[in-house]
């Protein structure tokens, strides 16, 4: 199946299923369509950005955000309420013993407030069962050569629960501020496939 046609499938059983609430009087589309302008109206790569910068300088934030991250959002304002219910996020660390990468094997299951709308690779068949089986030569495609000794773990998103990756802090950034920090962040690298 290819990405094109797996992606139409895919929008072709949405509308059924938003059709199919509406039908039922669960849901009407005026409320549908304001749901999914809040979540997509914050959606940016940016927030991740922010809560990496904020864990990178802040001690005790990063030990909140790895504790509970759902919890620790709220201190920037964030949220993983995105639209009926709220969605659990466990934010994942990288160090030098551990890259940490994600997908969602099923579909497309993703944390879009945190890290902005899902990139087309990220939703491709290709990409979501070659990383689970041989993740290291999926990274090394996206151009990440990892050591032999850093293990590899890969996080498989679901309906219910979403990941974020703490990427490492890049050497040589002890002077920067929060906002500088930010800057040099990137979704990939917050999912895993890039390092900062």
């Amino acid at each position: 199946m290819s990405g094109e046609h797996a992606s139409s499938t895919v929008a072709v059983r949405v509308r059924r299923l938003e059709e199919r609430l509406v039908a039922a009087g669960v849901v009407g589309d005026d409320q549908l369509d304001a749901i999914l302008t809040k979540l997509l109206n914050g959606a940016s790569p940016v927030n991740g950005a922010r809560v990496t910068a904020r864990a990178w300088t802040d001690p005790g934030f990063k030990e909140r955000l790895l504790a509970d991250a759902n919890t620790a959002l709220p201190e920037l304002g964030l949220s993983m309420t995105g639209g009926i219910q709220e969605q659990r996020l466990k934010v994942v660390e990288n160090t030098t013993e551990v890259h940490n990468v994600l997908v969602c094997t099923l579909c497309s299951c993703y944390p879009i407030g945190l890290l902005g709308p899902s990139p087309s690779w990220y939703k491709s068949e290709a990409y979501r069962s070659r990383v689970v089986r041989d993740p290291r030569s999926v990274l090394a495609e996206f151009g990440l050569e990892l050591p032999d000794d850093v293990t590899v773990t890969v996080w498989d998103s679901s309906a219910e629960s979403r990941y974020m990756v703490l990427p490492r802090r890049p050497d040589g950034t002890d002077g920067l501020g929060e906002e500088e920090l930010a800057r040099l962040v990137t979704r990939e690298g917050l999912i895993g496939t890039a390092a900062v």
